[in-house]
């Protein structure tokens, strides 16, 4: 077994018996780094600290990463100018923010019949969008075709 130091220096080709007490002798754990190499690779390391350190990279990693959160805002066909224009500034301070945003328009009833006022509105709020977001999903059906959505994700992150 190729046997490399705490330090990272290869010490060389032996048995792993002598690997084993050669660890020990300095109070290290021997870790297997590649069995599939020939001969396969191990490292002499303290296995508690490396676990250690380990742990926390991963949390620090986690930490940095930005949640996936998706902002949700809700329009109606038949809903005012001010609202719309009130509810697009929300969806852009969220994208601003980094988070995505779904922009959704619920038809009930007679709405029904009349999809393409759903659509003029999702038009809208993509046009007006357009300076802080990408389109992730354009204007599709969900929920029985009772619902029309598009998603947006912030500027550069499609």
């Amino acid at each position: 077994m190729r046997l490399i130091n705490e330090q990272g220096e290869q010490v060389g080709v032996v048995a792993t018996p002598e690997a084993l007490q050669a660890a020990r002798d300095q109070g290290l754990d021997l870790v297997e780094i590649s069995p599939n190499a020939q001969p396969p690779v191990a490292k002499m390391l303290d296995f508690g600290k490396f676990r250690y350190e380990q742990n926390r990279r991963q949390a620090e990693n986690k930490r940095r990463q930005k949640a996936g959160t998706v902002k949700e805002v809700r329009f109606g066909p038949r809903t005012g100018d001010h609202d719309i224009e009130f509810k697009i500034k929300r969806l852009a301070k969220f994208l601003q923010e980094g988070n995505k945003v779904k922009a959704w328009v619920r038809m009930r009833g007679r709405e029904l019949a009349h999809p393409e006022v759903a659509v003029r509105v999702l038009e809208r709020v993509k046009k007006e969008l357009a300076p802080y977001g990408a389109i992730e999903r354009d204007v599709t059906r969900e929920q029985d075709g009772r619902v029309l959505s598009i998603i947006m994700a912030p500027q550069g992150k499609n």
